[in-house]
C-alpha cells in the first residue's frame, strides 16, 4: 500500500496545500499530513487548532487521508508511519532548493525518497505567511483557505 507523508506548520492550511493533497489521492492510496510543532517557527494557532481544521476538511476521506501532530524529525514520523515517500509542494525556484537540501537529509538519514509536487500556477503564489499577514492587516484571506 503506497502512502505519502505530507508535512509543514500548516499555519493555516492553505487552498495550495489541499491542491497537493487532493492532487496526491489520485497517486497514493492514502496520505499522512503531519502537522508540525515547530520551535522553529512562529506559530499564531496552537497545533490542536491546526490539526482539528485540516481534520474536518478531509471528514469524508478519513479512510484515505489521517492527520498527525508531531514535534520530531520528518524522516521520524516517515518511519513511525509507514510512509512510501515524503511528500513536498513547492511554488518557486527558492522553494526547491531548500526541499533539494532537506530531502537529500531524509534519503541519508532515513532511506526515504521525496517527491516534489509543483503548486498550481493559479495558486503559487499562495502561501500560510500570505495569509497571516492578510489578516494581520485586517484584509480578508477567505478565499485561501479551504472550507469543508
Amino acid at each position: 500500500m503506497s502512502k505519502a507523508l505530507f508535512t509543514g506548520t500548516f499555519d493555516p492550511f492553505t487552498t495550495g496545500h489541499k491542491s497537493i493533497v487532493d492532487r496526491a489521492l489520485t497517486m497514493f492510496d492514502s496520505v499522512v499530513i503531519g502537522v508540525a510543532m515547530s520551535k522553529l517557527k512562529h506559530t499564531e494557532n496552537d497545533i490542536a487548532k491546526r490539526t482539528n481544521e485540516i481534520c474536518k476538511l478531509y471528514a469524508d476521506k478519513q479512510d484515505r487521508v489521517e492527520v498527525v501532530a508531531y514535534d520530531d524529525l520528518t524522516v521520524d514520523l516517515a518511519r513511525r508511519v509507514q510512509a512510501t515517500c515524503i511528500l513536498r509542494g513547492i511554488r518557486s525556484v527558492k522553494d526547491f532548493e531548500y526541499e533539494r537540501e532537506q530531502a537529500d537529509i531524509n534519503k541519508q538519514l532515513g532511506g526515504i525518497e521525496t517527491l516534489l509536487m509543483f503548486a498550481e500556477p493559479h495558486l503559487a503564489s499562495i502561501s500560510s505567511s500570505l495569509v497571516r499577514e492578510l489578516n494581520f492587516f485586517g484584509r480578508d484571506a477567505s478565499q485561501f483557505i479551504p472550507v469543508p
